[in-house]
């Protein structure tokens, strides 16, 4: 059932999935994480290999509905706001989905700058610009980049799982 949906999803929209899946494969590849892999050990690495620190930091309102959160790669940091999540859950998805934006070195282009400057007049336009024009979800850089957060989200999982924990607890249940 979950991949009938699935199947719907991507036939619903004209866009190529395989390649984004591809991309997300590749890139997360080319990261090297050492295991176990955390919240904190991929800005870890991030922040090594991009040489300046990422902080992150929710925000009450966002300027549009459509954005949860939005990536500003400034000169002196990377800065991730993020909406308010209903669970840290969905914060995580929130966060590691702008960690895969910069993975994959993604920039964009064409919001006004006026527009910009409304939300965030202390923040240079053009890099707003930048993160704002990330709020169509049907596009390959937005795809591509929900692909490699789910992706480093179970890498996650997988790092903090029991080594010899038996599927669905048969122990517990069967004895």
């Amino acid at each position: 059932m979950l991949q009938a949906a699935f199947n719907y999803f991507e036939d619903s929209f004209d866009m190529d999935y395989s390649v984004a899946r591809e991309r997300a494969r590749t890139a997360e590849g080319r990261l090297q994480l050492t295991e176990p892999v955390s919240m904190r050990s991929i800005p870890a690495h991030l922040e090594t290999e991009r040489g300046r620190p990422i902080v992150i930091k929710p925000i009450d309102n966002t300027p549009t509905d459509k954005v949860c959160g939005l990536w500003f790669g400034l000169d002196d940091l990377d800065l991730i706001l993020h909406a308010k999540a209903a669970s840290e859950v969905h914060r995580q998805q929130i966060v590691l989905h702008e960690f895969a934006h910069m993975i994959l070195r993604h920039e964009q282009e064409d919001v006004s700058h006026d527009y910009a400057k409304t939300f965030f007049p202390d923040l240079d336009p053009e890099r707003v610009v930048s993160a704002l024009k990330r709020t169509d979800f049907f596009n390959e850089l937005e795809v591509t980049a929900e692909l490699l957060a789910d992706r480093l989200a179970s890498r996650i999982r997988r790092s903090y799982r029991e080594p010899d924990a038996e599927p669905g607890n048969f122990g517990a249940v069967f004895g």
